[in-house]
């Protein structure tokens, strides 16, 4: 699996794969309000969106396979959840229901906080549902902690879970 960012003209695919990934996986309703939002994430906000292509297909091709994605926004431009400068939050980890279980969320998740690193993030910080249990599963063996004081609520009777990993103590994913 080869991670790279992602270019202009698959950011609609990438939406699209977020948004069937969450369905699939039973995280999103047919009509929710946050399908939109998955959808634009990342075009034109200063983030960084990384895609897991299949090299069999090629690394910058037109029609190559993505296979999952994952979004970088560093403070000012993140959520909620990032409370200041040196911080940033990974948003819309998503894998294509035919590449799940094959590491690719774990690729991305790897990608992701190396990218943070560069960018000299000090903190790493994300939100998921309580029901992802795979996902907060990959987040626990990367040595996230969870961080209850920043759990947020976006409407009643949702809580969404906080996660962070301080990088300069944080090992390599293997």
């Amino acid at each position: 699996m080869l991670i790279r960012d992602a270019t202009p003209n698959e950011l609609p695919e990438v939406g699209e794969l977020r948004v069937s990934a969450y369905q699939a996986g039973g995280f999103l309703s047919k009509d929710s309000e946050y399908a939109q939002y998955l959808r634009v994430l990342g075009a034109g906000d200063g983030g960084h969106v990384l895609v897991a292509v299949d090299p069999a297909y090629g690394s910058h091709q037109p029609a190559c396979q993505i296979a999952g994605t994952v979004a970088l926004q560093l403070w000012p431009n993140a959520g909620q959840v990032v409370t200041g400068p040196g911080e940033a939050e990974i948003r819309a980890l998503a894998v294509a229901p035919h590449s799940q279980r094959a590491g690719v969320g774990r690729a991305l998740l790897g990608a992701v906080i190396e990218r943070a690193a560069e960018l000299a993030v000090d903190h790493l910080v994300l939100l998921t549902q309580p029901d992802m249990r795979a996902a907060r599963h990959l987040y626990e063996q990367a040595r996230f902690v969870r961080l209850p004081d920043r759990d947020w609520s976006p409407a009643p009777g949702t809580t969404l879970l906080a996660y962070g990993l301080r990088l300069a103590a944080a090992p390599p994913l293997a």
